[in-house]
């Protein structure tokens, strides 16, 4: 008996959904460890481990949204021409891809145990986060090899309803897993929220250095903040990314002034809504070197000013006859 040929169609119906399935795991894993890190950040990375707006989340979240169909129906439309053909069980392009599935499931099963053990033998700290990440990598290759390893013994072919709810099974999963994260990391108008109050942030820091270098030009603090413009070294004053008006400046004395901004939500320096800030540490000052003093960037939900003075001492006038 000759061996089926592969046709054109059921080789890029083989590639396609081995890609799509790949790209979806890693999708699905990215995802569920955001998720993670988000729960469980690391005291270790604090203010660097998660960013509630980063763009790996969408991405993350799109992928799988497009992804998570294509391969099941892709898998469904080969098992379909198997049921049709069986012959079409025997295509080298089946048996390459569904091996390289299992020794790929298998290898990531295994290197994920030994990641595990030797973080154990070195005594490393065991955080929460890290093992439900390591249970997540072993709960996905272990389910990956089980289903593509019945799949090279003819299982699903005998039992093509078990089949079929696999895949309702994985994209409930998948299903389950989009809208968590509504609940963990917030919605895409949140998340936009909490994006703007860091530009808002960043802005009111970057007001605040022009007016701390304006004082050290000329000795004085500037009566409103169009007198920092500068069209020649191209310093334009940043407004609100959402109102777009300006953001409130008052001078209240010879060395101290107040910066004032409309905030979606609480937060901090470090970006992120509920979580404590971020501790600075003080070196200038020799008697509290190393001492960590608290972020001077937290803010309410609304109007919140901050009340600046400049230390004549740390931030000397310049030297008129050096310019």
């Amino acid at each position: 008996m000759d061996k089926p040929k592969v046709t054109p169609k059921d080789f890029f119906l083989w590639i396609g959904a081995m890609a799509a399935l790949y790209a979806a795991v890693v999708a699905f894993v990215a995802l569920i460890f955001d998720y993670i890190n988000h729960a469980f950040p690391n005291p270790v990375q604090y203010g660097y481990d998660y960013d509630p707006y980063s763009s790996s989340i969408s991405y993350e979240t799109a992928s799988l949204i497009v992804l998570t169909p294509v391969a099941l129906l892709l898998m469904r439309f080969i098992r379909r021409n198997m049921a049709a053909d069986p012959t079409r069980k025997e295509l080298w392009v089946r048996r390459w891809a569904l091996f390289l599935t299992i020794f790929i499931a298998g290898a990531t099963f295994i290197i994920d145990l030994i990641v595990l053990l030797n973080a154990y033998l070195q005594g490393e700290d065991l955080t929460v986060g890290f093992v439900l990440k390591v249970l997540t990598v072993l709960l996905v290759a272990a389910l990956g090899f089980m289903h593509f390893m019945a799949d090279a013994w003819g299982y699903w072919e005998k039992e093509p309803q078990r089949a079929k709810m696999v895949n309702w099974a994985v994209g409930v999963l998948v299903l389950i897993t989009l809208v968590a994260g509504f609940f963990i990391v917030g919605s895409p108008q949140q998340l936009r929220a909490q994006k703007q109050d860091a530009i808002r942030l960043q802005n009111l820091q970057d007001i605040q250095w022009q007016i701390v270098n304006y004082w050290q030009l000329k000795e004085g603090l500037p009566a409103t903040l169009a007198e920092l413009s500068d069209p020649i070294s191209n310093n334009i004053i940043p407004r609100d990314p959402s109102s777009g008006e300006p953001y409130e400046y008052s001078a209240t004395g010879e060395l101290t002034f107040q910066l004032c901004a409309i905030f979606a939500g609480e937060g901090d320096s470090s970006g992120v809504y509920g979580r404590p800030s971020m501790p600075m540490t003080k070196l200038e000052d020799p008697t509290a070197a190393g001492t960590p003093i608290e972020d001077n960037w937290q803010h309410e939900t609304g109007r919140t000013c901050f009340d600046r003075t400049i230390d004549p001492q740390r931030y000397r006038p310049f030297d008129k006859t050096a310019l």
